[in-house]
């Protein structure tokens, strides 16, 4: 979890917006639509009914895109080579996952080995919560009341609210993703208990993922016991979100529209090319400093996780990070370059 602090007070929120549909001047009436709807009160009635609004608006839904220049085998085992050169020149460790979700190509780098979660933790949170709302024992319209002891220093605004506001669960989501608000992470972990989201995390495939009271401190020194997890299990919980097989549909669409709002502007969104979107979760904290997303590119989309800690200082683990992003946002390009290639569909 990232430790910087934010002296901003809070804003409303905006209201998580629609995955691309219809066109830019669609997606543009989803935000604006959905942000005046959840201004106004709503919960995640007024979420689902946002949508439905905006399906009325837009022309039918497209099928799923086709990708007409996906990467092919010599682009990826170049790419593959110039991110294990990068990989190991890394003055510390790391871990990472890159998969293709147009042709399942899949390349990694320790993927298994375990990091400190920091604050990638929160995404595992967010999709327990949603179980939890599955089996109707919450829904994302029920209020939590912020207290004194809920407090929790480091990123989000949520510090500077005054006591006994009430907040809904899914504003409350959305700031623990958008700010990696600590608070709003602490209020989800008393409302729903630490041992349900232990048996949560293991019904949900994750064993080598883990939480625990201590893991959850901001002390820059080592705990006694770590929260853990990998590259490889970080990518295939983005993956589901992607596939809408992470809880339920609708949650996973909820999930990504959520993690598309991320605040962060280093790491893997550093250098995103114009027009791409991306939906990631950072994490920072005791020298771990991580990202893991999903980019939505014009040669096909693909899950990137990359993990690492013992760097000297956080700025050369962000610049490593950014690095393996370019390395391979270079080759998912369409550009002059490219279209100038040998074998391209429609090359002249």
């Amino acid at each position: 979890m990232q430790k910087h602090h934010d002296h901003q007070r809070p804003r409303h929120l905006p209201a998580p917006a629609p995955g691309p549909r219809g066109g830019g001047f669609y997606r543009l009436a989803g935000r604006l639509t959905l942000s005046l709807l959840l201004a106004a009160g709503g919960g995640f009635a007024v979420w689902r009914a946002g949508r439905a609004i905006i399906g009325s608006l837009a022309p039918e839904p497209e099928p799923r895109k086709v990708v007409e220049s996906p990467i092919r085998d010599a682009e990826w085992l170049a790419m593959v080579e110039g991110l294990e050169k990068h990989s190991r020149s890394y003055r510390g460790r790391v871990g990472i996952y890159i998969k293709d979700l147009e042709t399942g190509k899949t390349w990694d780098y320790n993927s298994e080995r375990q990091f400190p979660s920091a604050s990638l933790i929160k995404v595992p949170i967010m999709a327990a919560v949603f179980e939890k709302i599955k089996a109707g024992s919450l829904s994302l319209d029920t209020q939590i009341r912020l207290t004194r002891g809920g407090r929790v220093g480091g990123s989000g605004s949520l510090k500077w609210v005054r006591d006994g506001t009430s907040l809904s669960v899914m504003e409350i989501i959305y700031k623990m993703i958008t700010e990696s608000d600590n608070t709003a992470t602490k209020m989800l972990i008393d409302t729903v208990g630490m041992d349900y989201l232990s048996a949560s995390f293991r019904a949900l495939g994750l064993e080598r993922t883990n939480i625990t009271p201590e893991g959850m401190s901001l002390s820059s020194r080592p705990v006694r016991r770590e929260n853990y997890t990998t590259a490889r299990e970080m990518g295939s919980l983005m993956e589901r979100i992607y596939a809408g097989e992470l809880v339920s549909r609708e949650a996973s669409e909820f999930m990504l529209d959520v993690l598309k709002h991320t605040k962060s502007r280093t790491r893997l969104r550093k250098g995103l090319p114009l027009g791409w979107e991306i939906g990631h979760k950072t994490g920072l904290l005791r020298r771990n400093c991580h990202d893991v997303g999903i980019v939505f590119s014009p040669r096909g989309d693909f899950v990137i996780a990359v993990l690492t800690s013992e760097a000297p200082n956080y700025t050369v683990a962000k610049n490593f990070i950014a690095k393996v992003a370019k390395l391979t946002y270079q080759y998912y390009k369409i550009d002059s370059d490219y279209a100038g290639l040998p074998g391209r569909a429609g090359a002249v």
